[in-house]
């Protein structure tokens, strides 16, 4: 069966692959999250919205990794970008790492379509032992096969190398002739990084960044120095500022009087 037989890409523009049907469900209520609700992540937003035009326009372009903090908007802007671009004939997939090794097969059946597809994957990173990657590679930069003009694949994870770093790596790594030379699982943490040509760091948030994002889900609130304390306390009390605690923040105290907290 088809992956692509349950999707019209016409009016659909994003579907999740199910292993269990081997097959796409189309994705009908998208996160509604919008470009410019992002915030404290100006560059990167940038930088990915360039790569996606030049993508959109045939142009060429990368795939994507997303790395760093957790909560500092990595799956968000992913999310937004979808929404800004898929009229312009952006579509995604959201494939899951254990499910990668059925990623060439998902890429055959969507190569020839006119629209341009981001393969989205979200949390990446492998651990010892895990064969998924090899055929991520593939996707990323082909084999005998060119990789196709109209994939790209987009991936966000809290690991800069996607495969766990150990220090043992790190000792058996040698010095030949005066030039350092890394050790054989170092070279395999770092070549599959490597095949994302556009890389892009995400960090935690300052308080200041932190408190900019509060504003901007409290629109209405008239006592920012009640509403910038509330924040600040509960950002304490989770031990991280980003947006994903503003947004728990929000979730807590849309529509109470912050100022009665005390």
């Amino acid at each position: 069966m088809s992956v692509t037989e349950t999707v019209d890409w016409r009016t659909i523009s994003a579907a999740l692959w199910r292993r269990h049907r081997s097959g796409l469900r189309a994705i009908r209520r998208l996160d509604p999250v919008q470009w410019q609700d992002l915030t404290g992540i100006d560059r990167q937003q940038q930088a990915l919205a360039r790569n996606t035009e030049r993508f959109l326009a045939g142009e060429p372009s990368n795939n994507a990794l997303l790395w760093g903090a957790r909560g500092t908007g990595k799956s968000s802007l992913i999310k937004a970008l979808l929404n800004r671009y898929s009229d312009r004939g952006l579509r995604m997939i959201e494939v899951d790492k254990d499910d990668l090794v059925n990623l060439p097969e998902i890429v055959d059946d969507i190569c020839d379509l006119s629209f341009r597809f981001v393969i989205f994957c979200d949390d990446l990173s492998f651990d010892v032992g895990e064969s998924g990657y090899k055929a991520l590679k593939s996707v990323l930069e082909g084999s005998l096969e060119l990789p196709p003009e109209n994939v790209r694949v987009y991936a966000t994870s809290n690991r800069r190398h996607l495969m766990p770093e150990f220090m043992s790596d790190n000792l058996k790594s040698e010095i030949r002739d005066g030039e350092l030379h890394p050790a054989e699982a170092i070279e395999e943490q770092v070549s599959l990084a490597d095949r994302f040509g556009l890389q892009l760091s995400f960090y935690p948030f300052s308080q200041d960044v932190y408190l900019q994002a509060v504003d901007a889900l409290f629109p209405e609130v008239a006592d920012r120095d009640a509403l910038h304390r509330q924040a600040i306390r509960f950002a304490t009390g989770k031990g991280v500022r980003n947006g994903r605690t503003a947004q728990q923040f929000y979730r807590q105290f849309a529509g109470d009087d912050l100022s009665d907290q005390g």
